[in-house]
């Protein structure tokens, strides 16, 4: 019953509390998509900002590390994992989408739509596009395109520096949202994932920990997890004349909070690292993009599940069969491509080291040893 220690956060090479939340948020999502009024309470919709805070702290933990060991970011090696990571399975199941679009006659709405795709702009799609869900990956992309140049590239490695960047991006985006608007303003989405740059900031300096490390504290621990569940709970209850950007900003602040809960060796961390959960959030990013096409298949495939918990639930199992396939068959050959990829345009020795190359760690929410470099990740479904 003690709190973490800042070597034993370098040292711990997996975080499987976090797959876990994937998986929790991922279920949402398919609750709010397909579940009904039934699952209302839920309010699954906003489970996609989990996503977002994780990413952040993730993939910039990743950065962190790959910095530390050898001196510098290979932009190069991680936009190629990037992209093994991210764009075969989403272009799998977007073709998948323009075929049975073609099947029943409804193509050209995809094709007209092709562009938007294709460039990662699909958060700028009409709210009836074919595929909708994919607009969190265009979120992503673009996020992921500019944040390691402006934190690794333009900002050096000075841990003073690079949180005032990233409280400063921060407020900027916070800025750029305006008073008055009929639908979500786009800053707020990369406002969510930044919270989690921020912890992983933070987190990675030892003054930093130490800030974050009472949290870690079992007992402690434990209280978060509570507390952010009873937020999620009231999130329904959320007055409107305060706006769903406040909305967002705070629940992404609160998720930013529970992520060092998490590393926790509290009972609830730990159940959210049993391997049932573990296993679906591994898949989790596959389930997200084929939702759609798991709810039809579910819903002719047994019609008598009507509507509400039974398509929801439907959804979930055939999506999860789904995404299993894809994720042996696609996403783990491809992300071992993209990792042999960017080993060849970063052939160099660790800082101060002995000249060798590691080997990276196999993919996931993954973190090596200490002065490992680390693999790439992603957070998996979104809404």
């Amino acid at each position: 019953m003690r709190s973490l220690r800042y070597d034993e956060f370098q040292a711990m090479r997996r975080f499987p509390a976090l797959d876990g939340l994937r998986a929790v948020a991922a279920i949402m999502v398919f609750a709010f998509h397909y579940g009904g009024p039934s699952w209302k309470w839920l309010t699954g919709w906003i489970g996609v900002h989990l996503f977002f805070v994780l990413s952040g702290f993730l993939i910039t933990t990743l950065l962190l590390r790959e910095e530390h060991r050898y001196g510098k970011v290979s932009l190069r090696a991680f936009y190629l994992r990037r992209f093994f990571r991210i764009m075969p399975v989403y272009l799998l199941v977007l073709f998948l989408t323009w075929a049975l679009a073609r099947l029943n006659g409804t193509a050209d709405a995809v094709e007209r739509l092709m562009a938007y795709y294709l460039l990662l702009l699909n958060d700028f799609m009409p709210s009836n596009a074919p595929y909708l869900h994919s607009w969190t990956i265009g979120i992503e992309q673009k996020f992921y395109l500019f944040w390691p140049a402006i934190a690794f590239l333009l900002v050096s490695a000075v841990f003073r520096r690079r949180l005032a960047v990233t409280v400063g991006l921060i407020v900027l985006l916070i800025a750029m949202i305006p008073p008055d608007i009929a639908w979500l303003s786009w800053p707020i989405h990369y406002v969510a994932i930044l919270c989690g740059c921020l912890v992983a900031v933070v987190m990675h300096h030892p003054r930093g920990f130490a800030v974050f490390r009472p949290l870690t504290h079992p007992l402690a621990a434990t209280a978060v997890i509570v507390l952010f569940v009873a937020f999620q709970w009231a999130v329904q209850y959320w007055p409107a004349r305060f706006g769903q950007e406040a909305l967002i900003g705070t629940y992404a602040a609160a998720a930013a909070v529970l992520l060092p809960a998490l590393l926790s060796r509290s009972v609830l961390a730990r159940g959210l690292g049993l391997r049932p959960l573990v296993f679906v959030g591994e898949r989790s990013y596959s389930m997200y993009l084929i939702q759609s096409i798991a709810a039809r298949a579910a819903i002719g495939l047994l019609p008598a599940l009507g509507r509400g918990t039974g398509v929801f639930l439907g959804a979930v199992v055939v999506a999860l069969i789904a995404a299993d396939v894809l994720y042996r068959w696609v996403e783990l050959p491809m992300i071992e491509t993209g990792r042999r990829l960017a080993a060849r345009v970063t052939r160099r020795g660790p800082s101060g080291g002995d000249g060798t190359t590691p080997t990276p760690p196999a993919e996931g929410i993954q973190i090596p040893r200490p002065r490992a470099v680390l693999a790439d990740t992603v957070p998996a479904g979104r809404g």
